[in-house]
């Protein structure tokens, strides 16, 4: 099978929801990841982890649409989440722990993907992942998840940030500010990441900031705005989608697609249309991604 252009893994989640008739809505970093990415023109392939509920969920058919290949990954238990949101921020509970996503289940071919991006929930994807991209893969990192506690009927509390095999490797490595300690240094996270890493640390409608670090120091730093929201219905998915914008903005444009920060802004851009819907339906194409552009111009 031919390499897509980028590989996305990670389990899907069912997050319960009274709005839904199901009474749950998928979602998950690999989910809106994927069809973000597909939506952008990108050919990807996507190894998702899926419970038996799960496999029947017609967002499926969304990633599908768009292009995407999906290997469906049969788990016995995948993630599941009560969502509450409040002006103090999420409180999440957990229903279930997810199986672990195996290396196994990547199709033969797809290690030579230019680009991987592994998209935890709920600490599923084996540390062995890290091994499959090439050298010269870019491969992104969403670092929230592997940095919560979870125990099934439990509310979920913050986990201490440690070194991983994921951030040793990872060329990009994104969080939210919520997701990490405000006394955590960035000498502690230069001593974890690789050789050359840009970290993205976003902080919602604030904007955020992209660090630049080279031998563990920060050697650049561009700070960015939020793009604006004609509305905001739904913060789901906002981080996963502006990582998913970054990714493709690399894959396409190559060194120029990091020059003035395009990459970032391409990524605020397609984060800003997401929230102004629910759900992955609001993913954007990237036909309204150029729109919002130029109407920003």
């Amino acid at each position: 099978m031919q390499a897509p252009d980028v590989v996305v893994v990670g389990s899907a989640t069912r997050d319960l929801s009274d709005e839904d008739p199901r009474g749950w809505m998928l979602g998950g970093g690999v989910t809106f990841g994927a069809l973000a990415l597909a939506r952008l023109g990108l050919r990807t392939g996507v190894v998702l982890g899926l419970d038996e509920q799960a496999a029947t969920a017609r967002e499926l058919d969304l990633i599908r649409d768009a292009g995407a290949h999906i290997v469906e990954v049969p788990l016995a238990h995948g993630p599941i989440f009560t969502n509450v949101e409040t002006l103090a921020g999420r409180i999440q509970t957990c229903g279930s722990l997810s199986d672990p996503v195996p290396v196994e289940a990547l199709p033969d071919g797809w290690e030579s993907a230019p680009a991987f991006v592994f998209a935890p929930i709920a600490s599923e994807i084996p540390d062995d992942w890290v091994d499959v991209p090439s050298a010269s893969a870019c491969v992104a990192f969403g670092w929230q998840g592997i940095l919560r506690n979870l125990a099934a009927g439990e509310r979920v509390t913050p986990k201490a940030p440690g070194p991983s095999p994921f951030l040793e490797r990872a060329d990009i490595l994104a969080f939210s500010r919520h997701d990490v300690p405000s006394d955590l240094s960035l000498s502690d996270i230069g001593a974890w990441v690789g050789e050359e890493c840009d970290v993205l640390l976003t902080a919602g409608l604030v904007g955020g900031v992209l660090l630049r670090l080279r031998g563990g120091r920060v050697t650049g730093a561009r700070a960015y705005p939020s793009v604006p929201s004609l509305r905001e219905v739904d913060p789901t998915g906002a981080g996963d989608t502006m990582l998913a914008g970054m990714v493709a903005a690399r894959l396409v444009a190559g060194d120029a697609g990091r020059h003035l920060g395009r990459d970032v802004y391409l990524g605020a851009t397609a984060s800003s249309l997401l929230v102004e819907g629910p759900g992955m339906n609001s993913v954007p194409t990237f036909g309204q991604l150029l729109a919002r552009i130029a109407r920003l111009l």
